[in-house]
């Protein structure tokens, strides 16, 4: 007769999870609530770094947070080409 010691520690199942806009593992229960009305720079780069991660798909987020798909891709925009700053509202004249 054989036995079998199972010594692997019991699986822990994690939630999935991207790095964020200020490094740290961002899951789903990190994201801004569906109900979020003001959108801070750090809230908009949160789910850019989620549908960019494959936490969120864009049709996901855009329904989620009831944007339209040019919002989100003028978010995604700014990050690119200012970083964080460019996610601001009162400073959008200075970066166009």
């Amino acid at each position: 007769m054989t036995v079998v010691a199972n010594n692997a520690a019991p699986s822990i199942k994690k939630d999935p999870y991207v790095i964020g806009p200020d490094g740290t593992p961002l899951t789903l229960k990190d994201l801004p609530p569906p109900t979020t009305k003001r959108w801070v720079i750090r809230r908009k780069a949160e789910v850019v770094a989620a549908v960019r991660g494959g936490l969120l798909t864009l049709e996901e987020a855009c329904d989620r947070y009831k944007l339209t798909v040019e919002e989100f891709l003028s978010w995604q925009k700014a990050i690119d080409q200012f970083g964080l700053p460019g996610l601001r509202a009162t400073r959008v004249q200075q970066y166009r």
